[in-house]
């Protein structure tokens, strides 16, 4: 039984240490896409921990879930997990992260449902606020104009992605800020934030008292806008895409002293006009590589006395 309480040990420990030492990380506003990367790589090396433990300890309770998890494997492989060790707290515990593995799934698909429940809904309202013309088509057009007196844009996904924009804020985006705002939204499209966005949010909901997955979720919502800011900051200029950010939520009182929920808005705002120097590409790679290896640690510990063994 030690190899699972030693993988559970090593999820835990990463669950609570990483939030805090992502936290004090003074790269992340830098380099938004790379703390995306680190941070799934740390929630995959959380739910690989739990995985492994559900899969040893499920081959130590019952011989038809060993004879797919060491069907290949040698005798001595077997042999060297001890699975006849393991003791009365294995059914328990593989039945407790099975039913996790289960109810994070529900909860995955119950988000990836709701989602596109609110597209079609919204697709459907647009239709009735921007009827189709005669010989129109439907989804034909990538920018769709809608009559409205609150500024406002967003990115329409599904098979044929729109671009939402109300003639209030047309008024007010000048220049090259109606540029900046469709590059922003096109790049979440483009990196896929929406799936970022699905299961962070299917982990926060399912598991609730869970700290680590509340702040992986908070940190994937925040992130990506950092993300599509220095997209469209890149093809249209900072100056330009702070100015397009403040003309779309000026009315809206983001701005002022009272709290909103889109209160990270002028922090978005005086990153793009104060903005810091990027890390250098060989330290990103550093980086970068170095959260690929969390993930890579479970894999080491599972597979480490079946290694031994072999040799």
């Amino acid at each position: 039984m030690m190899l699972p309480v030693a993988l559970l040990l090593l999820g835990a420990l990463t669950a609570a240490l990483a939030p805090r030492l992502l936290a004090r990380a003074y790269w992340r506003e830098r380099e938004p896409v790379v703390a995306l990367w680190v941070w799934q790589c740390v929630v995959a090396g959380v739910l690989l921990c739990c995985f492994l433990a559900m899969a040893l300890t499920g081959a130590a309770a019952w011989h038809l879930v060993r004879g797919h998890v060491f069907a290949p494997a040698p005798h001595a492989v077997v042999e060297a997990y001890a699975l006849g060790a393991y003791g009365p707290w294995a059914p328990a515990t593989a039945v407790v992260l099975a039913l996790g593995g289960v109810w994070t799934v529900a909860m995955l698909v119950r988000e990836i449902a709701r989602a596109r429940s609110r597209r079609r809904q919204r697709r459907a309202d647009l239709l009735v606020r921007s009827p189709l013309l005669p010989g129109e088509e439907r989804d034909q057009e990538r920018l769709v104009v809608l009559e409205g007196d609150r500024p406002d844009a967003w990115w329409l996904p599904g098979p044929s992605p729109q671009l939402v924009i109300t003639t209030a804020a047309l008024r007010r985006l000048k220049g090259r800020q109606l540029d900046a705002i469709a590059a922003h939204e096109q790049g979440h499209a483009t990196m896929r934030h929406d799936w970022l966005r699905h299961v962070s949010a299917a982990l926060a909901h399912g598991f609730p008292q869970v700290a680590f997955f509340a702040a992986f979720r908070d940190e994937m919502h925040r992130l990506v806008e950092l993300a599509a800011d220095d997209m469209a900051s890149r093809r249209f200029g900072r100056l330009t895409t702070a100015l397009a950010l403040v003309e779309l939520n000026e009315d809206r009182g983001v701005f002022g002293p009272s709290p909103a929920p889109e209160a990270h808005l002028p922090q978005r705002v005086h990153r793009l006009l104060a903005p810091q120097a990027r890390l250098a590409p060989m330290h990103r790679l550093r980086l970068t590589a170095a959260a690929a290896v969390v993930p890579v640690v479970p894999l080491v510990v599972a597979f480490g006395p079946g290694l031994l063994a072999l040799n």
